[in-house]
């Protein structure tokens, strides 16, 4: 039986009146899952668009035009993690944390405004850690090493440890250091470096909690996350724009100017619970800072920026390399206190409130250096450069929400809830040089918005039940930093866009559970679509179009005999735009698919395990992931030239395992993308405003890592 906290409380996953998918403990280790992109083959309608390891796109459903706001809510535990606005990159800069010792993850599918509020269109992932246990001393390591082909090794290493500090008090830790080789190669093309496996990156951090439980009535918990993601150049790989064939013979791209992206997570959370007899109040009290700094090489499309201005303008030619420097900064308070009645009648219920304060700062530099070095150029001096921009923000919100679930006899519940939450923001925007801003900038933006779900549910028993629900959810809406004089076209803030979603769902088992079956379907409308296009030569956020989603899913699990496993997970996503874009912004129309939303992905596994004597287990076992064909970002600059928007092609990924278990001792063997599939998880714009990014006109796109073996081992005690 699987007990999750979707709903704020703990429940059988069968109580669950929505979509959820769950990944155990086991689940994780037995498939060596480390990062999002390892479970993806584990949820239906899962999906990440990624480059660049610690900065990613996590797409529920469909639901995903790009742009620069999240559709998809993050939580650890009680903590919800990165930016709730349009102004920070959150949806790019996904939380991507090391999966080593959490108790589970739990995925919902669908909008989850009524209790996670913003930015939760499209669902929400929340990773659940193991909590300190006072009753015993424990302790768990893990060596790893890998070989991936054409690339560099790789190794990782962790270690947990449990506390005892008393009778009522006790601390837990972990933590995390892995090293991933790289794979990709700068040949020199157009005079770019030459140098191997550039790609390469670090993750490494700790989680740490101390929970005091001095009687049964009272709960304390503090706990603390703090990870790095160091990368050095992303894993993009230069490509035939039209096919997204790899060029030049290979996994290679042109760099000029050595690029990197470090993230810092730095996460701590209080929580606080008492048992009030009838009732549990609950208080969590959480500050997070999510900080990226990055270089980008720009050396191409800046030289062709200047090859067409430098006539026009009278610009000198530029004589060397440059990149781009950015920091995007997040610092984040919020604070929730709730109200839970503890069950036992006709009406359970859960009241609350929820405060949020962030403050952001994105901050540019365009550099011109010598060339193959990092020593500055004056390039452009007398005109402050070639370009900067500087821009704080800060996003306030209150809300105030509940739910309840109505008993109306063993058999039929009926749960509801609703969300009122008011949003305000502001920001701010400063910049020099050729390309940036001359005047400073200002604007500010406030919404006052009401989300709900209705979930009626028919349990036939313990082991079976059928649902539908109705849910609303939205995002926020922010401000433009526009200058005075601009087009009266051109908004000066954008609106928070909306989805309601209907869904119909059975989850069962059998009573030995021998086979179980959870399966949905369902529409969501989106109204009011969030987009970033270019408006009379202004990049800028803007609300158009509207989008409808048909889908279903299912999850199939049947365990014939003693120690053998097999699971599907199965999605079918019909995503596509209802009505047109601004042409100039984006050019997409009625009926084109939305942006990395294949129609059909499927995903089998199977695993056998059996006693081989003196308590030692042995398992082998595999998964194999199928990704249809899917529609790349919405570019106008490459359908005025192509025809069309970018096609990723569908591709298969084979993944096989075997381990032998000692009880203390775990040996693990894998192979990760047997086939040496090339699957494209990202697309990186070809061009810029008609200028190419990229040498010979290549385009760019991210890929899955090549086949990779690698061998683990593990100690308990």
């Amino acid at each position: 039986m699987i007990i999750v906290t979707a709903q704020k409380r703990q429940q059988t996953l069968i109580d669950v009146a929505q979509s959820v998918s769950v990944l155990t403990s086991d689940t994780l280790e037995n498939q060596s899952v480390n990062t999002i992109a390892d479970f993806l083959n584990a949820v239906p309608s899962l999906q990440l668009v990624q480059s660049t390891p610690g900065q990613g796109r996590i797409i529920l459903r469909g639901v995903n035009t790009g742009g620069v706001a999240s559709t998809v809510a993050v939580y650890i535990d009680e903590t919800p993690f990165g930016s709730s606005s349009g102004l920070a990159n959150g949806a790019e800069l996904a939380g991507d944390f090391d999966t080593f010792d959490l108790s589970r993850i739990e995925v919902l599918r669908g909008p989850q405004g009524t209790l996670y509020g913003a930015s939760s269109l499209g669902g929400l992932v929340k990773y659940v850690t193991n909590a300190p246990d006072a009753t015993k001393f424990a302790g768990r390591a893990r060596a790893n090493v890998e070989f991936t082909d054409g690339g560099a090794m790789s190794y990782q290493g962790n270690a947990m440890i449990n506390i005892p500090l008393s009778e009522t008090l006790a601390f837990r830790a972990s933590g995390s250091y892995r090293k991933q080789g790289g794979f990709i190669d700068s040949i020199g093309t157009a005079g770019s470096d030459l140098q191997k496996n550039i790609n390469d990156f670090q993750s490494y951090g700790v989680r740490a909690s101390l929970q005091w439980t001095p009687d049964t009535t009272l709960k304390v918990r503090a706990s603390a996350l703090i990870q790095d993601i160091k990368v050095d150049a992303p894993t993009r790989v230069e490509v035939d724009p039209v096919t997204l064939q790899p060029l030049y013979g290979g996994l290679t791209q042109a760099q000029y100017v050595p690029s990197f992206s470090n993230v810092r997570y730095r996460l701590y959370n209080l929580l606080i619970e008492k048992d009030l007899g009838a009732a549990t109040i609950t208080s969590s009290t959480s500050y997070g800072e999510q900080l990226q700094r990055r270089r980008d090489d720009q050396t191409v499309w800046i030289n062709n920026v200047v090859s067409v201005l430098g006539p026009v303008f009278g610009l000198p030619p530029l004589d060397g390399d440059v990149y781009q420097a950015q920091i995007t900064n997040n610092k984040k308070w919020t604070q929730e206190v709730r109200l839970a009645s503890n069950g036992g009648g006709m009406l359970d219920w859960l009241v609350g409130g929820y405060y949020t304060h962030e403050k952001a700062l994105i901050d540019q530099q365009i550099l011109a250096v010598e060339p193959g070095t990092l020593t500055l150029q004056p390039y452009l001096a007398e005109f402050g450069g070639i370009g900067s921009a500087n821009q704080p923000s800060k996003y306030e919100e209150y809300a105030g929400f509940a739910n309840a679930t109505l008993h109306f006899g063993e058999h039929v519940d009926l749960d509801f809830g609703g969300r009122y939450s008011h949003n305000s923001q502001n920001t701010s925007q400063t910049g020099g040089g050729v390309l940036g801003a001359p005047d400073p900038l200002s604007g500010s933006s406030s919404d006052n918005v009401f989300t709900y779900s209705v979930a009626p549910k028919y349990k036939f028993s313990d082991h079976a039940s059928l649902y539908a629900r109705v849910a609303r959810g939205y995002r926020p809406g922010g401000p433009n930093t526009i200058p005075p004089g601009a087009p009266s076209n051109v908004p000066l803030t954008f609106g928070p866009d909306r989805v309601t979603s209907y869904e119909v769902g059975f989850k069962g088992e059998t009573a030995d559970r021998t086979f179980g079956i959870d399966a949905a379907v369902y529409r969501i409308d989106w109204t009011d679509i969030q987009l970033y296009g270019v408006v009379n030569n202004y990049g800028v956020n803007i609300n158009g179009s509207t989008a409808r989603v048909n889908g279903a899913e299912v999850t199939a699990t049947l365990r014939p005999v003693r120690g053998f496993v097999t699971a599907i997970n199965a999605a079918y996503t019909d995503a596509v735009l209802t009505g047109d874009t601004d042409p100039q912004a984006l050019g997409a129309v009625d009926g084109d698919r939305l942006p990395f939303s294949p129609k059909y992905t499927v995903s089998m596994s199977a695993d056998y395990d059996w006693d081989i004597g003196n308590d030692v287990v042995a398992s082998i076992g595999g998964t194999i992931r199928s990704v249809g064909e899917q529609t790349g970002p919405y570019d106008p600059a490459y359908l005025a030239t192509v025809g069309r928007f970018a096609r990723i092609p569908a591709y298969e990924q084979v993944d096989l395992r075997a381990s032998i278990d000692f009880g203390r001792y775990n040996l693990q063997a894998y192979v990760k993308n047997l086939t040496n599939a090339r699957g494209v998880t990202a697309i990186l714009n070809p061009t810029s405003s008609g200028l190419a990014n990229y040498p010979n006109d290549a385009g760019a796109v991210g890929i899955i890592r090549p086949r990779t073996i690698g061998l683990s081992v593990t100690a308990g005690f």
